[in-house]
């Protein structure tokens, strides 16, 4: 990639929205050369995330530019806007312009919601699989799923996965493996027990209760 190509990439921002999802890949692409970055939500007042972390946006639905890349994160305050006529109208507005639309954890619904996933597959996070196949859509268990321009990434710490495999679509695998090394992105987790299928029944449930008394998330 030279420096004269240009990417814009929009990360959707909102209350209630989980920061690892979009600081992830986020950090990936703060990186990478001919890349501009908005954080995008309605207004530019501070963000409050579902963890107390405060972000700022810098760029409104109103004067946000066309995007080469749209994403979106998910949250445990994603139920009180992922039906908001004026965020799914700005995600098929710039749906139907962006050369890739994606999202990482819950953020799926939106896109979803938004009729942006309709005959794709898409990631989400385990908790949330049941809810995106209802909304119509084949959700794949990868940590990153590409169906063509549509590029979903799993829960939470999926995001930098993503955000490494965007980098590579957009500024080719050396930019990506740089963006890599100068995270020191090098995972070896004390456990093996990041996904459903490896952490097993048990702890499943035990997470899945903990989760409804902690967060008031719907246990099935």
């Amino acid at each position: 990639m030279t420096n004269s190509q240009k990417h814009i990439i929009g990360l959707v921002l909102y209350p209630g929205m989980t920061a690892l999802d979009i600081v992830g890949p986020q950090t990936v692409f703060s990186s990478l050369p001919g890349v501009h970055i908005h954080r995008i939500w309605k207004a530019l007042d501070p963000i409050k995330t579902d963890d107390g972390m405060m972000i700022l946006p810098d760029t409104t639905f109103e004067n946000c530019p066309p995007l080469d890349v749209i994403g979106v994160g998910g949250g445990l305050g994603q139920s009180a806007v992922v039906d908001d006529p004026e965020v799914l109208e700005f995600f098929q507005k710039q749906g139907n312009t962006a050369k890739f639309i994606t999202s990482v954890c819950g953020g799926s619904e939106f896109l979803a919601k938004a009729g942006l996933l309709q005959g794709y597959r898409a990631a989400t996070h385990w908790m949330m699989r049941e809810q995106l196949a209802r909304l119509g859509v084949e959700v794949g268990t990868e940590r990153v799923v590409i169906d063509r321009n549509r590029m979903t990434g799993g829960g939470v710490t999926a995001g930098i996965d993503f955000g490494l495999t965007i980098a590579e679509v957009l500024c080719g695998e050396e930019a990506a493996k740089i963006a890599q090394l100068l995270m020191e992105y090098d995972p070896a987790p004390p456990f093996d027990v990041g996904s459903p299928e490896k952490a097993g029944a048990e702890l499943v449930n035990k997470a899945m209760l903990y989760a409804a008394a902690t967060f008031g998330l719907e246990v099935k």
